[in-house]
């Protein structure tokens, strides 16, 4: 994929660690420049320290935030010139009982992955060249079924499905293209101590990676890739096609 997205800007949320930093480090290596945003300010100095500093820059951001946000988008393109590619990865979960989840912990969800993805794509919008771009949020297959006490992650991702169809058709008219994917199993942290048992639940044979999430959004970001927009990529291994029962 080297030199795919050369001269492309891209700004990804929450870069600092996990799918963020490996979708925005893979547009480093595909000759894209690439503002990673994250709350963390050390996570992000962590996440860039190996690369050029002339293909990248770094912005703490809440976005939660509307000021920070629309900070963030003036920064991007202040330093690069305009915005062709936004990645709305930033996003928290809380796993709680529907009966003990507070009203803040459900708000702070909600506002952190579904406000900050619509936040992030209305001010970069406004900032993406008259020929277009190009829109990826990150919802889950959460937003498809569910595990017990996850009711505020699996709205917001939910949400994040229904916002993507709705930006994809309100910013047609402007060439930009809006699309989604829903990891399933991801696995940010030691794959090598993953078991059998693990990959054998997945019909393609193994846990995902995040390099999977990075190749995704090179797809759905391919400018050759025009007709493809308000689409829900579920990218899980198969998880969400099998059946299982109970013995």
């Amino acid at each position: 994929m080297a030199g795919l997205f050369t001269e492309k800007v891209v700004l990804v949320t929450g870069a600092g660690r996990g799918i963020g930093r490996a979708v925005a480090t893979a547009y480093v290596e595909a000759g894209a420049r690439v503002v990673f945003a994250d709350r963390d300010a050390q996570l992000l100095d962590e996440a860039t320290a190996q690369l050029s500093p002339d293909s990248v820059t770094t912005v703490v951001c809440d976005v939660r935030q509307a000021e920070a946000v629309t900070r963030l988008a003036e920064t991007a393109a202040a330093r690069f010139g305009r915005i062709d590619i936004l990645i709305n990865n930033a996003g928290i979960g809380i796993w709680k009982s529907p009966l003990e989840l507070t009203v803040e912990e459900w708000d702070a969800v909600l506002e952190t992955n579904l406000r900050g993805a619509f936040l992030c794509a209305r001010e970069v919008a406004k900032r993406m060249p008259e020929t277009g771009g190009a829109i990826v949020n990150i919802a889950s297959t959460r937003a498809l079924m569910s595990e017990p006490n996850s009711e505020a992650y699996a709205a917001s991702k939910g949400g994040i499905v229904a916002l993507t169809h709705a930006l994809a058709v309100s910013l047609g008219s402007k060439r930009i293209r809006v699309n989604c994917i829903s990891p399933g199993w991801i696995e940010t942290g030691d794959y090598g101590a993953l078991t059998q048992a693990d990959h054998a639940q997945h019909p393609a044979g193994r846990v995902g990676r995040p390099s999977d999430v990075a190749r995704a959004c090179f797809y759905l970001t391919d400018p050759a890739n025009d007709f493809l927009t308000g689409v829900n990529l579920v990218l899980d291994g198969g998880m969400t096609r099998k059946m299982i029962y109970i013995e």
